[in-house]
């Protein structure tokens, strides 16, 4: 049987902080978007280019704060220059790690962190 993952689902609270990150911040482009008043939802479906898999939005109009489960670590995308998507990170008002690489050798990733907490390993595409 032959599978393929197609999306990854992320509830948020700020819908508008949340698209902002993932767009502006990053190359993600809105796919398509679906508001349910009558369920209290939206979903916004997000395009990552060269991938595709991609990001569901879930936005429920009053849910109460997430948690971030323990056992959901991190999303990783890929960036052809680490340093200039780092310095970009760093200067964005999002929480940014420094730039890291495996046992001490040279750097190829670094963390940031969207408004919902959900954190973003940035990794230098090969």
């Amino acid at each position: 049987m032959n599978q393929v993952l197609v999306e990854i689902c992320l509830r948020v609270r700020d819908i508008e902080a949340t698209l902002d990150f993932y767009t502006n911040l990053f190359d993600f482009e809105v796919a398509s978007r679906r508001e349910f008043p009558e369920n209290k939802f939206d979903l916004i479906y997000l395009n990552s280019p060269g991938s595709s898999v991609q990001i569901e939005l879930t936005y429920n109009y009053d849910a109460e704060p997430y948690e971030v489960g323990n056992g959901f670590s991190h999303l990783g995308v890929t960036v052809s220059d680490l340093e200039k998507m780092h310095e970009i990170c760093k200067a964005s008002v999002y929480e940014t790690g420094e730039l890291r690489g495996l046992s001490g050798g040279t750097p190829t990733y670094f963390f940031v962190t969207d408004p919902d907490g959900y954190r973003i390993e940035v990794k230098r595409a090969k």
